[in-house]
């Protein structure tokens, strides 16, 4: 029972932090967005030392805060687009500092140390386009910004977190036809269906507060989340269990690290943010 209420003390510091941070204030919406993308950015280099490949990270980490930072302010409407060119002496600089760190197998470096900030901080980079110079609920604190709106991100964590929840529950109760046993023995159909089930009435039930764009494309992006948020959290296990780690990290007791508790994200979030770029 320890761990029981050591995971949920920790889930519920999980929601308030990720929550409170992206609907206060447009600022702390960054801020937020800036810890878990190097949160998880960093533990990616952590996990593939482990493998026998030595990333460059600190220009790697440099590279994924300026990466964000600049989809930030470009987001808010403070740069035009064309400051995104900025990133290209960025990705060269990570290639010419190799030369220089005289270490075996040169390009599993570089690929590793880039593959990471494609991997983890460019999808939490789209986080701002979603939420400025939309219509929807507004921030807990009073801003300048009329259109600004955390209701797409909002409506994304509380429904992602109900098919995590749902999954987590049936699975338990009731799974017994596993998913993909050779890469996450726990995972099951009954599973994967309840998840879905509790997402979709999450939709259906939030829809209407939400707002920002139509109840039924709530329903699709509820869909969505459960199918990529189940892939992007096997993504993750492949690689812990190529690698041979349980945990991406130990950050967050009963939950594991920044990557284990929003592998999810990263793969769904776009797909979410796709689906509203062309249809919402």
């Amino acid at each position: 029972m320890s761990n029981f209420f050591r995971r949920t003390f920790t889930g519920a510091f999980i929601v308030i932090f990720v929550l409170g941070g992206f609907w206060l204030h447009p600022v702390s919406m960054v801020v937020t967005g800036l810890v878990l993308a190097l949160g998880t950015q960093y533990e990616y280099y952590v996990m593939i030392r482990k493998a026998g490949v030595i990333p460059n990270v600190i220009p790697g980490m440099i590279t994924g805060a300026i990466t964000y930072l600049l989809a930030a302010v470009i987001a808010a409407g403070i740069l035009p687009l064309k400051y995104l060119m900025v990133m290209i002496p960025m990705f060269f600089l990570v290639l010419i500092l190799e030369l220089y760190r005289k270490k075996e197998n040169p390009f599993n470096s570089i690929a590793h140390t880039l593959f990471a900030v494609f991997y983890t901080v460019m999808p939490f980079g789209l986080i701002p386009f979603s939420a400025f110079f939309h219509t929807g609920i507004g921030s807990l604190v009073p801003n300048d910004l009329a259109s600004y709106s955390p209701g797409i991100i909002v409506g994304f964590f509380i429904l992602l977190w109900a098919n995590d929840t749902g999954a987590y529950l049936i699975g338990v109760a009731f799974g017994k036809h596993r998913l993909m046993e050779r890469i996450s023995p726990k995972k099951s159909w009954e599973g994967f269906f309840g998840g879905l089930f509790l997402s979709v009435c999450a939709a259906w039930l939030l829809s209407g507060w939400l707002g920002v764009v139509a109840p039924f494309l709530w329903i699709v992006i509820s869909v969505i989340i459960a199918v990529s948020g189940t892939y992007g959290d096997l993504i993750e296990s492949l690689l812990k269990r190529s690698i041979g780690v349980k945990d991406s990290g130990n950050i967050m007791p009963g939950h594991g690290g920044f990557l284990d508790r929003f592998d999810s994200t990263i793969i769904s979030f776009p797909l979410v943010f796709l689906l509203l770029t062309l249809l919402g």
